[in-house]
């Protein structure tokens, strides 16, 4: 019976290398010429274009009735730290407060199943507002980042890090979170929570 040759494992053909002498002149690798800057030249940025209802750093579309968009784990927090959604929100804002669930929110906490059939009893509360979704999966955060970029109205209120860290970069979007057994509210202006006459 023959012996097998085993092949060696990891073995790379060696390259020449482009600069090597062995290569003809025509073949070889042309050496990169630096272009001078010149320094009168126009240098192009592209600067993302803003909403114009924010002016300077006020949001002019927030104001009472809140518009807020609830994500899956602001509605697990709340029930471990025994808050009422919709009363929390008022006593935060000091003003009447619509929750927003979005398809792709209600989805996911229909996928988490038995566990969390309190945070689907809560999200279909008849005081949540639906908000259909037109794209394609399920996954919430992009869902939710994209709806709060396309319409300045809505707060979003999330305990999830990561999300939390793509919403600050989009301005006047204010962040609702929970801590200490209350909601807070970060990057809202003071005079949003004052009576409007």
């Amino acid at each position: 019976m023959p012996k097998q040759k085993t092949k060696k494992f990891a073995v790379m053909k060696r390259m020449i290398n482009l600069k090597d002498q062995r290569i003809k002149e025509k073949d070889r690798s042309k050496a990169k010429e630096k272009k001078k800057k010149d320094p009168s030249e126009l240098k192009e940025r592209e600067v993302p274009k803003y909403a114009s209802c924010l002016f300077f750093q006020y949001n002019t579309q927030l104001g009472p009735p809140y518009h807020i968009l609830v994500d899956t784990n602001f509605i697990n927090f709340s029930i471990k730290a025994k808050l009422d959604i919709v009363q929390s929100m008022m006593d935060c804002l000091y003003a009447k407060c619509i929750p927003y669930i979005t398809d792709c929110v209600m989805a996911e906490i229909e996928k988490l199943g038995m566990k969390y059939r309190v945070a689907l009893r809560i999200a279909k509360d008849p005081r949540f507002e639906r908000l259909p979704c037109t794209h394609t999966g399920t996954y919430a955060d992009d869902c939710l980042v994209q709806r709060v970029t396309q319409h300045k109205c809505y707060i979003l209120a999330t305990v999830d890090r990561d999300l939390k860290r793509r919403v600050r970069k989009i301005p006047g979007v204010p962040i609702m979170y929970i801590s200490n057994h209350r909601y807070n509210i970060e990057r809202m202006p003071d005079d949003y929570g004052a009576p409007r006459f």
